[in-house]
C-alpha cells in the first residue's frame, strides 16, 4: 500500500510555511538528499502561494487542500483550491506572466515548480479552481 496524507488548512499567508513542514517531513522516509528536499519544498511553496493569492483574492474564505502519496520512490503532490480558477494557463505558465502585478508578484510560480519537479499538471476552471499536481522521482 502506497503511504498518503491529506490535509486542509485556511487559504491563509501564514500556512504557506505549514505546508513546507508537512511536505519535508512525510517525505523524510525516502530518505532524500538535500536538494531534492529543497526543491519539493519550493515548489510546494510556490503551489499554495499561488492558490492563496490568486485562487482566494477577492475573498478572505478559501481553504487550500495539501495532498501527498509516495508509491515507490516517487512523489506525488497536490495543491488544491476552490477559487477563481485559471482563465488561460497556457498564459499563466509563461515566464513573468502575473494576474496580479500591483502586488509585485514575479510571475514566476509556474516556471519554479516545472524547473524543480519532474512533471508538472494543471486542472482549472474559471470559478471553481485550481489542482496543481506535481511529481518528482527522489
Amino acid at each position: 500500500m502506497e503511504n498518503y496524507l491529506c490535509v486542509k488548512f485556511p487559504a491563509l499567508p501564514e500556512n504557506e510555511s505549514l505546508a513546507r513542514i508537512i511536505t519535508s517531513a512525510f517525505i523524510l522516509k525516502l530518505n532524500p538528499t538535500l536538494q531534492d528536499s529543497e526543491d519539493i519544498k519550493t515548489a510546494v511553496s510556490e503551489a499554495v502561494t499561488n492558490s492563496i493569492i490568486h485562487g482566494y483574492s477577492s475573498t478572505e474564505d478559501g481553504e487550500v487542500e495539501l495532498k501527498i502519496w509516495i508509491d515507490d520512490r516517487k512523489v506525488y503532490i497536490s495543491v488544491k483550491d476552490s477559487g477563481e480558477g485559471i482563465e488561460d494557463i497556457d498564459m499563466a505558465r509563461r515566464p513573468f506572466y502575473t494576474s496580479k502585478p500591483e502586488l509585485d508578484r514575479s510571475g514566476m510560480g509556474f516556471t519554479i515548480m516545472e524547473s524543480f519537479m519532474d512533471e508538472v499538471k494543471i486542472d482549472s476552471k474559471p470559478l471553481m479552481g485550481t489542482i496543481i499536481t506535481m511529481t518528482k522521482i527522489v
